[in-house]
């Protein structure tokens, strides 16, 4: 199940930024950058948590300057959290992780990526309503729907 969160995030978050992306106002919306930064943010602190890298928050916290080199840094992240969920096994998701920036300083791996896609989740609904501002039309990101087109 939380492979298939991680993939319908990564295919959520993908549908979202090219709809952004076909609406040429949204996409130079500083609020929506800010938005999808911050989304992109917490992202790359929980990989990096989880696969004991270090977060300096000047490399990881830039606000990329141009949308394509966001999205860019959406599919960078997307790549490494595939290759580290499809090289683990029950023990690494089992495993702890400790931060000070942790709530209660310490989380699974499994808690982690579960926070990462529901964060994610409920940041795209903000995308969405800030989308239609411009009059872009959302995609539809609906787990079950992701779910039910890779059947077919």
């Amino acid at each position: 199940m939380l492979r298939d969160l991680i993939a319908h995030k990564r295919y959520a978050n993908d549908a979202m930024l090219t709809a952004i992306a076909q609406s040429g106002r949204a996409a130079s919306d500083p609020e929506l950058r800010n938005l999808l930064n911050h989304i992109l943010i917490a992202n790359r602190f929980w990989l990096l948590a989880v696969t004991g890298r270090p977060f300096d928050d000047d490399r990881e916290s830039p606000d990329s300057h141009s949308f394509d080199a966001l999205v860019q840094r959406y599919r960078t992240t997307h790549q490494e959290e595939s290759a580290f969920l499809d090289a683990a096994v029950d023990a690494d998701l089992a495993r702890i992780v400790e931060h000070p920036s942790i709530p209660g300083g310490h989380c699974s791996v499994a808690q982690a990526f579960m926070q990462v896609c529901m964060h994610s989740h409920a940041h795209r609904a903000q995308c969405a309503t800030l989308l239609r501002r411009h009059a872009g039309v959302p995609p539809p990101t609906d787990f079950i729907l992701w779910l039910a087109g890779r059947r077919t």
